[in-house]
């Protein structure tokens, strides 16, 4: 299941960044050459901007890519590093708990309003659900992080990272 997810996490990543980068590219040739801008393409590639954000986030967590000061925790013995550990990862759950439950109300609220996109007139559900998404799999990599680092502390006395 782990291995399917990551794959599903980088899948979605390389997609979206391809989709976003052909939008921009062709809307460009179009304005150099034709003198002509797709509205659109404005609209789709902020939208999927959102998921990139949040699909990335999930894959930094996974590979413990996040920016940190580690300046205590380098210096602090096997059990401070346990308390600043689940510290940690409870702060992330709480502010991934707070993007999915602020999500999910954003996308009934756009359902139940039937809010299309501007330009292109798409449910607008279909893009926000990329927030609720994304939190749900960084609350997963948080959860899945935090306990890999405590194990980690409990076979070497060290971070393993």
């Amino acid at each position: 299941m782990e291995r399917v997810i990551s794959k599903l996490e980088e899948w979605i990543v390389a997609i979206v960044l391809s989709i976003m980068s052909t939008i921009a590219f062709v809307n460009i040739l179009s304005r150099g050459f034709a003198s002509y801008s797709f509205s659109f393409t404005e609209e789709v590639t902020v939208n999927l901007f959102v998921m990139l954000t949040f699909v990335g986030t999930a894959i930094g967590v996974r590979e413990h890519a996040h920016l940190g000061f580690t300046l205590l925790y380098d210096i602090a013995n096997v059990a401070f590093k346990r308390v600043i550990s689940v510290l940690v990862g409870m702060m992330m759950l709480l502010l991934f708990g707070v993007l999915l439950y602020f999500g999910i109300q954003m996308v009934q609220f756009q359902m139940d309003m039937g809010q299309k996109t501007p330009s292109l007139g798409w449910p607008q559900w279909w893009f926000s659900l990329a927030m609720p998404l994304g939190a749900l799999l960084c609350i997963y990599r948080t959860i899945q992080a935090t306990i890999k680092e405590l194990r980690g502390q409990d076979e070497k006395g060290e971070q393993l990272s």
